[in-house]
């Protein structure tokens, strides 16, 4: 399909999906982009989730030029009534020379241009959206990352350490990453070397690059283990009705191709519970950070992090209902590490352990025991924080102690949380 077949609907915006890899990694004998996860393959899944976007966008697909027939079909039937807005091309040696020959067929009404592996199948909706906004907002190039947790070091050629590096000025790099549309087709004309990734090669190009929050879910297929847990992410996204495709298909999703019943397809349920409690005393020389939020004109909470005890809560249920110990095993206070850290930093931190542990968050209610801050204002805003970093509804509410107790006299405040967890293998 060409750029002009699918620039008919005036988009504003362009996904390029790249899925020319080999995927040594993997072991397998056919591209990583045409493995199979649970009856779709990774790139269908990816697929699901870019022409599920709130405002269409022009798809971009990048395959092995030896895949290109089955490619096409693949998508198309992915694509279904989108397949207007589809264009699949064959990409070039390197993962560059493969995002160049997407960006080549972009249409001329796209302003906009998102770059997304298809191996990180399960990045959500929301962080396409998320990054496209942050690019029209600030007309610079913008990617996803997480904090990173692990203390990471350098070594020598010989595999001894060096040195210890910083980790808390580090992230770890997702995708999509965007840009503005104009200013990266310059990027790539001016570039004369490979770089690792879109946004090494557009800021030696000069332009600016600023990172907004990743997701767990956004994790790159590399290795068996990563295919075994996308293996379970994909099983317990299953839905009766929407039943995977047989391996090596190009039937589109939802058509039954076996004689399995809906009890056969469906995942059997796991579910967990974990109940959190945190308790942290006022301090007037503090800034209060609830709920990852910053309550200006309000005295702080004593603590070695930020004492924000709505999100230390909500990390103890999460830990809990997953059988990981809590925060204090955790995130000690012995850990320098994690001295003034923000609630963003611990449930980041709590959503990958819990997902590694093979486990999704289908929901988490917490409740403020304090005669101040007053929530009601900003609750919305702290429910769709939290959501965000959880990666699932959050319901937030909070009461008084009638006066009794040290909440009762506003010496401090008491958090209690609840999370639901699933198992996903």
């Amino acid at each position: 399909m060409s750029a002009a077949d699918a620039s008919g609907a005036d988009l504003r915006r362009a996904v390029i999906v790249v899925a020319a890899g080999s995927g040594t990694r993997l072991g397998l004998d056919r591209p990583k982009a045409l493995v199979d996860v649970a009856g779709r393959t990774i790139l269908e899944h990816a697929l699901g989730t870019v022409f599920g976007m709130a405002e269409p966008a022009q798809v971009i697909v990048v395959v092995p030029r030896a895949e290109l027939d089955t490619a096409r079909e693949l998508c198309r039937a992915a694509a279904g009534a989108a397949s207007h807005r589809l264009s699949v091309v064959a990409g070039g040696s390197t993962r560059q020379a493969s995002v160049a020959e997407g960006l080549g067929v972009v249409a001329g009404t796209v302003e906009t241009v998102l770059v997304h592996d298809a191996a990180r199948s399960f990045t959500p909706a929301a962080q396409f959206e998320a990054v496209a906004a942050a690019v029209e907002r600030s007309g610079a190039g913008v990617i996803p990352a997480l904090p990173v947790t692990d203390t990471v070091k350098e070594q020598d050629a010989a595999g001894a350490v060096v040195r210890t590096l910083d980790r808390s000025s580090l992230v770890a790099v997702q995708t999509p990453q965007g840009f503005p549309r104009a200013a990266l087709v310059d990027a790539y004309t001016l570039a004369d070397t490979e770089y690792t990734d879109d946004a090494a090669l557009f800021a030696a190009a000069g332009g600016a690059v600023g990172v907004v929050p990743g997701d767990v879910l956004a994790f790159k297929i590399t290795t068996p283990e990563d295919l075994r847990r996308a293996e379970g992410i994909a099983a317990v996204k299953a839905r009766p009705g929407d039943e995977p495709r047989a391996a090596g298909s190009t039937a589109a999703a939802g058509t039954r191709l076996d004689a399995r019943s809906d009890a056969e397809a469906s995942p059997v349920l796991d579910i967990r519970t974990g109940i959190g409690i945190d308790v942290h005393a006022f301090d007037a020389t503090q800034p209060l950070w609830l709920g990852g939020l910053l309550w200006p004109g309000e005295p702080g909470l004593a603590g070695h992090s930020d004492g924000d005890a709505l999100s230390h809560a909500i990390c103890d249920a999460l830990l809990s209902a997953a059988g990981l110990g809590d925060v204090g095993a955790r995130f000690g206070t012995a850990d320098a590490r994690y001295a003034g850290a923000r609630g963003d930093v611990f449930l980041r931190a709590t959503v990958a352990l819990v997902a590694d542990a093979g486990f999704r968050v289908v929901n988490v209610a917490v409740q403020l025991v304090a005669k101040r801050p007053r929530l009601s204002s900003r609750r919305a805003e702290l429910e769709e924080h939290l959501g965000g970093l959880v990666g699932a509804p959050v319901s937030v509410a909070g009461t008084t102690s009638d006066g009794l107790g040290f909440t009762g006299t506003g010496e401090g405040v008491a958090a209690l949380a609840t999370a639901l967890l699933q198992r996903t293998r």
